[in-house]
């Protein structure tokens, strides 16, 4: 059974990607001729689903190693990616229904078939590419150069000040009453922490100390890891980056759990973002509350 809370991705992945044996092409051709074989059908940002989660067939016909990516085995059975078009749904209004292995799965196929979709040609001498190793990697026709799936490192803070408020705000592009902690991406030649300090100084107009790491996420959209911070406010004073920021506001636990009751919504729950404001309202994201890597838990101790 695949079905279970939404993942906190903090756990070993049951995902098991073979890398020592994707390389065999013969190998990768017996997986897809397996009675058990499963494929998952997905696009960028997109998905097979039905009403039950997410919507596989069985392998059929010979496999095709540009339209056929090999995700790994999952308790001995493997499960293949195949790039489709037609009848999925947008990964963004599934994933809150999906389970943990589910959402890997997904996440990983929707990566893997937009990355493929994206790389067809060498970005050195312009000659087209093929898949290779199962899908994980496309190799130059005429210089052989290898190209691998491509991840942007983004952070996403949780900034609390000396009352313990969590800072919360909304990008005018969001849906009415869409509120979350702040994010942005890493620049060239820069670390994660440089890069926490950077984007709040140009969102909010804040400095931070105390940056504390709590965990990853990825983030197929298109391609993103988003890396999750706690870090304290020097002072409380906000200046918005109005192209990116049209509102932020300080909340204690009581004004944003009255807040919920219409005025503010929050992130899906599968989304760091989600996991983040929880632990706080729940108290486990503060001062002294023990390991931050563990005190975003699970999406079974949502509390909204």
């Amino acid at each position: 059974m695949l079905r279970g809370p939404g993942a906190s991705w903090l756990d070993h992945s049951v995902l098991d990607r073979v890398p020592d044996n994707r390389a065999e092409t013969a190998w990768v051709d017996g997986l897809w001729e397996s009675a058990d074989a499963v494929v998952l059908v997905a696009a960028e940002a997109q998905v097979a689903v039905d009403s039950t989660g997410l919507r596989t067939e069985p392998s059929a016909g010979d496999y095709d190693p540009e339209s056929h990516f090999l995700l790994g085995l999952v308790a001995g059975t493997p499960w293949f990616a195949a790039a489709g078009g037609e009848g999925l749904a947008p990964l963004r209004s599934v994933m809150d229904s999906l389970g943990t292995t589910e959402l890997e799965l997904a996440f990983t196929a929707a990566g893997l078939v937009g990355w493929h979709a994206r790389a067809g040609y060498c970005p050195t001498c312009g000659a087209a590419t093929r898949a290779v190793a199962g899908g994980t990697v496309r190799r130059c026709t005429a210089c052989e150069q290898e190209q691998y799936p491509r991840t942007d490192p983004a952070v996403i803070v949780a900034i609390l000040d000396d009352d313990d408020r969590l800072l919360l705000g909304r990008q005018p592009v969001w849906p009415a009453g869409r509120h979350s902690v702040f994010a942005g991406f890493v620049e060239v030649g820069e670390s994660l922490e440089q890069a926490v300090h950077r984007e709040m100084a140009e969102e909010v107009g804040l400095t931070l100390h105390g940056l504390e790491y709590l965990g990853s996420q990825p983030w197929p959209f298109p391609r993103s890891l988003m890396v999750g911070f706690l870090a304290r406010a020097d002072g409380t004073e906000i200046t918005l980056a109005g192209d990116e920021i049209e509102r932020a506001r300080w909340f204690t636990r009581e004004q944003l759990r009255t807040a919920l009751d219409g005025e503010v919504i929050l992130p899906p729950v599968t989304s760091i973002a989600r996991r983040m404001i929880e632990a706080w309202l729940a108290g486990r994201l503060t001062a002294g509350a023990g390991d931050p890597v563990r005190c975003l838990g699970t999406a079974d101790q949502r509390l909204v």
